[in-house]
Protein backbone atom coordinates (compact mmCIF):
# COMPACT_ATOMS: atom_id res chain seq x y z
CA UNK A 1 0.00 0.00 0.00
CA UNK A 2 1.29 3.29 -1.08
CA UNK A 3 -0.24 6.54 1.18
CA UNK A 4 -0.72 9.79 0.04
CA UNK A 5 -1.49 13.06 1.12
CA UNK A 6 -2.91 15.69 -0.84
CA UNK A 7 -2.59 19.68 0.50
CA UNK A 8 -4.89 21.93 -0.62
CA UNK A 9 -6.42 24.08 2.22
CA UNK A 10 -9.03 26.71 0.63
CA UNK A 11 -11.10 27.35 -1.26
CA UNK A 12 -14.58 25.97 -2.72
CA UNK A 13 -13.39 26.34 -6.35
CA UNK A 14 -9.49 25.14 -5.75
CA UNK A 15 -10.87 22.65 -4.11
CA UNK A 16 -12.80 21.25 -6.27
CA UNK A 17 -10.39 21.44 -9.36
CA UNK A 18 -7.81 19.03 -7.31
CA UNK A 19 -10.81 16.58 -7.52
CA UNK A 20 -9.02 14.63 -10.83
CA UNK A 21 -5.98 14.43 -8.93
CA UNK A 22 -8.18 12.24 -5.82
CA UNK A 23 -9.66 10.17 -8.71
CA UNK A 24 -6.63 9.43 -10.67
CA UNK A 25 -3.93 8.63 -7.71
CA UNK A 26 -6.56 6.13 -6.04
CA UNK A 27 -7.74 4.44 -9.39
CA UNK A 28 -4.09 4.12 -11.12
CA UNK A 29 -1.88 3.98 -8.24
CA UNK A 30 -1.70 -0.28 -7.10
CA UNK A 31 -3.31 0.32 -3.69
CA UNK A 32 -3.23 3.75 -3.22
CA UNK A 33 -4.71 4.97 -0.11
CA UNK A 34 -5.35 8.69 -0.21
CA UNK A 35 -5.56 11.26 2.68
CA UNK A 36 -6.66 14.93 2.27
CA UNK A 37 -6.07 18.15 4.61
CA UNK A 38 -7.64 21.02 4.05
CA UNK A 39 -9.08 24.16 6.71
CA UNK A 40 -12.05 22.61 8.54
CA UNK A 41 -14.59 24.88 7.08
CA UNK A 42 -14.23 23.14 3.45
CA UNK A 43 -14.40 19.52 4.99
CA UNK A 44 -17.86 19.16 3.41
CA UNK A 45 -16.54 19.32 0.35
CA UNK A 46 -13.98 16.20 1.03
CA UNK A 47 -15.97 14.02 3.43
CA UNK A 48 -18.38 12.15 0.46
CA UNK A 49 -15.56 11.73 -1.78
CA UNK A 50 -15.32 7.92 -2.34
CA UNK A 51 -11.93 8.30 -3.31
CA UNK A 52 -10.84 9.52 -0.36
CA UNK A 53 -9.81 7.50 2.75
CA UNK A 54 -9.36 9.96 5.07
CA UNK A 55 -9.89 13.71 5.74
CA UNK A 56 -7.39 16.04 7.97
CA UNK A 57 -8.64 19.50 9.08
CA UNK A 58 -6.69 22.61 9.67
CA UNK A 59 -8.25 23.87 12.71
CA UNK A 60 -6.47 26.56 14.42
CA UNK A 61 -3.27 24.89 15.57
CA UNK A 62 -0.73 23.80 12.41
CA UNK A 63 1.30 21.97 15.25
CA UNK A 64 -1.39 19.56 15.96
CA UNK A 65 -2.24 18.73 12.54
CA UNK A 66 1.31 18.29 12.11
CA UNK A 67 1.54 15.66 15.46
CA UNK A 68 -1.54 13.87 13.44
CA UNK A 69 -0.18 13.81 10.61
CA UNK A 70 3.31 12.31 11.48
CA UNK A 71 1.66 8.85 12.81
CA UNK A 72 0.48 8.45 9.55
CA UNK A 73 3.84 8.14 7.95
CA UNK A 74 3.30 8.93 4.36
CA UNK A 75 5.34 8.06 1.22
CA UNK A 76 4.32 10.79 -0.90
CA UNK A 77 2.82 14.65 -0.03
CA UNK A 78 0.65 16.09 -2.75
CA UNK A 79 0.79 19.66 -2.40
CA UNK A 80 -1.28 21.90 -4.44
CA UNK A 81 -1.45 25.11 -2.65
CA UNK A 82 1.86 25.48 -2.56
CA UNK A 83 2.28 28.76 0.24
CA UNK A 84 3.75 29.40 3.64
CA UNK A 85 2.02 26.79 5.80
CA UNK A 86 1.77 23.87 3.36
CA UNK A 87 5.79 24.69 2.97
CA UNK A 88 6.33 24.10 6.81
CA UNK A 89 3.96 20.65 7.04
CA UNK A 90 6.43 19.34 4.27
CA UNK A 91 9.55 19.86 6.00
CA UNK A 92 8.32 18.46 9.58
CA UNK A 93 6.84 15.87 7.89
CA UNK A 94 10.50 14.90 6.27
CA UNK A 95 8.92 13.02 3.11
CA UNK A 96 9.11 13.22 -0.53
CA UNK A 97 6.80 15.57 -1.90
CA UNK A 98 5.78 17.34 -5.39
CA UNK A 99 4.10 20.50 -5.04
CA UNK A 100 2.11 22.89 -8.01
CA UNK A 101 3.72 25.11 -9.90
CA UNK A 102 1.48 28.15 -9.03
CA UNK A 103 3.20 30.28 -12.14
CA UNK A 104 3.26 33.33 -9.89
CA UNK A 105 5.24 35.12 -11.88
CA UNK A 106 3.72 34.76 -15.21
CA UNK A 107 0.25 35.96 -13.16
CA UNK A 108 2.11 39.01 -12.12
CA UNK A 109 3.11 39.49 -15.37
CA UNK A 110 -0.18 39.46 -16.79
CA UNK A 111 -1.67 41.87 -14.11
CA UNK A 112 1.47 44.24 -13.70
CA UNK A 113 2.08 44.60 -17.81
CA UNK A 114 -1.27 43.33 -19.35
CA UNK A 115 1.42 40.52 -21.09
CA UNK A 116 0.12 37.39 -21.25
CA UNK A 117 2.84 34.36 -21.12
CA UNK A 118 0.47 32.60 -19.21
CA UNK A 119 0.58 28.75 -20.84
CA UNK A 120 -2.92 27.51 -22.51
CA UNK A 121 -3.55 25.14 -20.12
CA UNK A 122 -5.92 24.95 -17.62
CA UNK A 123 -5.42 24.78 -13.80
CA UNK A 124 -6.85 21.25 -13.52
CA UNK A 125 -3.87 20.22 -16.35
CA UNK A 126 -1.20 22.05 -14.25
CA UNK A 127 -2.76 20.19 -11.22
CA UNK A 128 -2.37 16.91 -12.83
CA UNK A 129 0.89 17.55 -14.03
CA UNK A 130 2.34 17.79 -10.66
CA UNK A 131 1.36 13.76 -10.34
CA UNK A 132 3.20 13.08 -13.52
CA UNK A 133 6.24 12.09 -12.54
CA UNK A 134 4.21 9.35 -10.42
CA UNK A 135 2.81 7.74 -13.38
CA UNK A 136 -0.52 8.96 -13.13
CA UNK A 137 -2.44 10.90 -16.07
CA UNK A 138 -5.72 12.51 -16.89
CA UNK A 139 -8.36 10.15 -17.42
CA UNK A 140 -10.55 13.20 -18.95
CA UNK A 141 -13.84 12.41 -16.96
CA UNK A 142 -13.65 15.73 -15.19
CA UNK A 143 -14.31 17.11 -11.88
CA UNK A 144 -16.55 15.47 -9.14
CA UNK A 145 -18.61 16.79 -6.84
CA UNK A 146 -20.39 14.37 -4.55
CA UNK A 147 -23.64 15.30 -3.17
CA UNK A 148 -24.64 12.99 0.29
CA UNK A 149 -28.12 11.84 0.42
CA UNK A 150 -29.45 13.82 3.28
CA UNK A 151 -28.72 17.04 1.42
CA UNK A 152 -30.29 16.29 -1.69
CA UNK A 153 -33.08 18.62 -2.49
CA UNK A 154 -36.67 17.47 -3.30
CA UNK A 155 -38.16 18.82 -6.27
CA UNK A 156 -41.69 20.05 -4.42
CA UNK A 157 -39.29 22.02 -2.24
CA UNK A 158 -39.52 24.38 -4.91
CA UNK A 159 -42.69 26.35 -5.65
CA UNK A 160 -44.51 24.45 -8.40
CA UNK A 161 -43.85 26.68 -11.46
CA UNK A 162 -40.75 25.60 -10.83
CA UNK A 163 -40.95 22.05 -11.00
CA UNK A 164 -40.68 21.55 -14.68
CA UNK A 165 -37.67 23.55 -15.05
CA UNK A 166 -35.63 25.91 -13.99
CA UNK A 167 -32.33 28.38 -13.92
CA UNK A 168 -29.93 28.89 -11.32
CA UNK A 169 -28.02 31.79 -10.71
CA UNK A 170 -25.22 32.02 -8.10
CA UNK A 171 -24.77 35.45 -6.78
CA UNK A 172 -21.88 35.00 -4.80
CA UNK A 173 -18.40 35.73 -5.00
CA UNK A 174 -15.44 36.24 -2.53
CA UNK A 175 -14.52 39.41 -3.65
CA UNK A 176 -16.72 42.91 -4.94
CA UNK A 177 -14.86 42.94 -8.28
CA UNK A 178 -15.71 39.49 -9.19
CA UNK A 179 -19.57 40.26 -8.84
CA UNK A 180 -21.75 42.02 -10.59
CA UNK A 181 -22.99 45.16 -9.24
CA UNK A 182 -27.04 45.04 -7.97
CA UNK A 183 -28.31 46.94 -10.71
CA UNK A 184 -26.26 44.69 -13.39
CA UNK A 185 -27.66 41.68 -11.56
CA UNK A 186 -30.98 42.92 -11.62
CA UNK A 187 -30.78 43.58 -15.22
CA UNK A 188 -29.25 39.80 -16.29
CA UNK A 189 -32.61 38.32 -14.49
CA UNK A 190 -34.84 40.90 -16.33
CA UNK A 191 -33.26 38.76 -19.65
CA UNK A 192 -33.82 35.37 -17.98
CA UNK A 193 -37.07 33.43 -19.33
CA UNK A 194 -37.09 30.83 -17.40
CA UNK A 195 -38.03 30.65 -13.45
CA UNK A 196 -34.48 31.94 -11.46
CA UNK A 197 -33.13 30.13 -8.41
CA UNK A 198 -31.30 32.67 -6.74
CA UNK A 199 -27.88 29.78 -4.77
CA UNK A 200 -25.42 31.69 -2.23
CA UNK A 201 -24.71 31.94 1.70
CA UNK A 202 -25.99 34.08 4.55
CA UNK A 203 -23.53 37.10 3.60
CA UNK A 204 -25.39 37.20 0.22
CA UNK A 205 -28.97 37.42 1.62
CA UNK A 206 -29.32 41.41 1.31
CA UNK A 207 -28.62 41.41 -2.02
CA UNK A 208 -31.22 38.62 -2.88
CA UNK A 209 -34.21 39.57 -1.71
CA UNK A 210 -33.73 42.81 -3.64
CA UNK A 211 -33.42 40.76 -6.26
CA UNK A 212 -36.10 38.08 -5.37
CA UNK A 213 -38.91 40.93 -5.61
CA UNK A 214 -37.98 41.29 -9.24
CA UNK A 215 -40.44 38.96 -10.13
CA UNK A 216 -42.45 35.75 -9.04
CA UNK A 217 -40.43 33.83 -11.44
CA UNK A 218 -37.44 33.95 -8.96
CA UNK A 219 -37.12 31.67 -6.05
CA UNK A 220 -34.40 32.72 -3.16
CA UNK A 221 -32.14 30.15 -1.00
CA UNK A 222 -29.29 32.22 -0.25
CA UNK A 223 -28.56 31.53 3.21
CA UNK A 224 -31.34 28.93 3.64
CA UNK A 225 -29.29 25.98 2.04
CA UNK A 226 -25.50 24.52 3.02
CA UNK A 227 -23.03 24.00 0.50
CA UNK A 228 -24.09 20.78 -0.35
CA UNK A 229 -27.78 21.57 -1.06
CA UNK A 230 -27.39 24.61 -2.97
CA UNK A 231 -25.03 21.44 -4.93
CA UNK A 232 -28.24 19.85 -5.17
CA UNK A 233 -30.51 22.44 -6.73
CA UNK A 234 -27.19 23.37 -9.13
CA UNK A 235 -27.10 19.76 -10.06
CA UNK A 236 -31.00 19.91 -11.15
CA UNK A 237 -30.83 23.11 -13.32
CA UNK A 238 -31.44 23.24 -16.95
CA UNK A 239 -28.78 26.51 -16.75
CA UNK A 240 -26.14 28.22 -14.28
CA UNK A 241 -25.23 31.63 -14.36
CA UNK A 242 -22.10 31.92 -11.80
CA UNK A 243 -19.02 34.55 -11.33
CA UNK A 244 -16.23 33.37 -11.47
CA UNK A 245 -16.12 31.77 -7.81
CA UNK A 246 -16.41 28.58 -6.34
CA UNK A 247 -19.90 27.54 -7.78
CA UNK A 248 -18.67 28.10 -11.08
CA UNK A 249 -16.94 25.07 -10.99
CA UNK A 250 -19.35 23.13 -8.37
CA UNK A 251 -21.33 23.22 -11.71
CA UNK A 252 -18.73 22.40 -13.88
CA UNK A 253 -18.11 19.37 -11.64
CA UNK A 254 -22.42 18.17 -12.63
CA UNK A 255 -22.06 18.59 -15.80
CA UNK A 256 -24.07 21.95 -16.05
CA UNK A 257 -24.08 24.39 -18.91
CA UNK A 258 -22.48 27.45 -17.67
CA UNK A 259 -22.75 30.75 -18.48
CA UNK A 260 -19.35 32.43 -16.51
CA UNK A 261 -19.42 36.46 -15.55
CA UNK A 262 -16.03 37.97 -15.65
CA UNK A 263 -14.84 41.09 -13.95
CA UNK A 264 -11.67 42.27 -12.68
CA UNK A 265 -10.19 38.49 -13.31
CA UNK A 266 -9.47 36.71 -16.56
CA UNK A 267 -10.08 33.25 -18.02
CA UNK A 268 -6.46 33.21 -19.03
CA UNK A 269 -5.75 32.84 -15.79
CA UNK A 270 -6.81 29.34 -16.34
CA UNK A 271 -9.52 28.78 -14.01
CA UNK A 272 -12.69 28.49 -16.39
CA UNK A 273 -15.04 26.14 -16.92
CA UNK A 274 -13.66 22.93 -17.13
CA UNK A 275 -14.81 19.97 -18.98
CA UNK A 276 -18.62 20.83 -19.55
CA UNK A 277 -20.53 23.31 -21.67
CA UNK A 278 -20.15 26.71 -21.28
CA UNK A 279 -20.08 30.54 -22.41
CA UNK A 280 -17.90 33.18 -21.02
CA UNK A 281 -19.65 36.95 -20.71
CA UNK A 282 -16.50 39.50 -20.16
CA UNK A 283 -15.03 43.10 -21.20
CA UNK A 284 -12.22 42.68 -23.11
CA UNK A 285 -12.26 46.26 -24.51
CA UNK A 286 -10.80 47.30 -21.15
CA UNK A 287 -6.84 48.07 -20.54
CA UNK A 288 -7.34 47.88 -16.99
CA UNK A 289 -8.29 44.29 -16.90
CA UNK A 290 -7.27 41.93 -15.24
CA UNK A 291 -6.33 44.12 -12.48
CA UNK A 292 -5.86 41.10 -10.01
CA UNK A 293 -5.72 37.51 -9.92
CA UNK A 294 -7.92 37.25 -7.16
CA UNK A 295 -9.98 40.46 -6.30
CA UNK A 296 -10.80 43.72 -4.39
CA UNK A 297 -13.74 45.11 -2.12
CA UNK A 298 -13.90 47.66 -4.91
CA UNK A 299 -12.49 48.56 -8.22
CA UNK A 300 -9.31 50.42 -7.71
CA UNK A 301 -9.92 52.73 -10.85
CA UNK A 302 -13.48 53.73 -9.32
CA UNK A 303 -15.10 53.08 -12.65
CA UNK A 304 -15.58 49.29 -12.61
CA UNK A 305 -16.16 48.97 -16.45
CA UNK A 306 -15.35 45.26 -16.62
CA UNK A 307 -18.93 44.94 -15.02
CA UNK A 308 -21.22 47.88 -15.18
CA UNK A 309 -20.31 47.35 -19.27
CA UNK A 310 -20.79 43.96 -19.64
CA UNK A 311 -23.62 43.16 -21.60
CA UNK A 312 -26.38 40.36 -21.58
Amino acid sequence: MTKFLILRFSSIGDIVLTTPVIRCLKQQYLEAEVHYVTKKSYQSLLENNPNIDKVFVLDNSLNDLIRQLKSERYDYIIDLHNNLRTTILKLRLGVKSFSFDKLNFQKWILVKFKKNIMPDVHIVDRYMKTVESLGVRNDNKGLDYFIPEKDEMPLDWLPENFRNGYAVYAIGGQHETKKLPLAKMIELCKTISQPLVLVGGKEDSVISEQLSVISTNIFDTCGKCNLNQSASLIKNANIVYTHDTGMMHVAAALKKKVISIWGNTVPAFGMYPYQTDFEVIENNNLQCRPCSKIGYNKCPAGHFKCMNDLKF
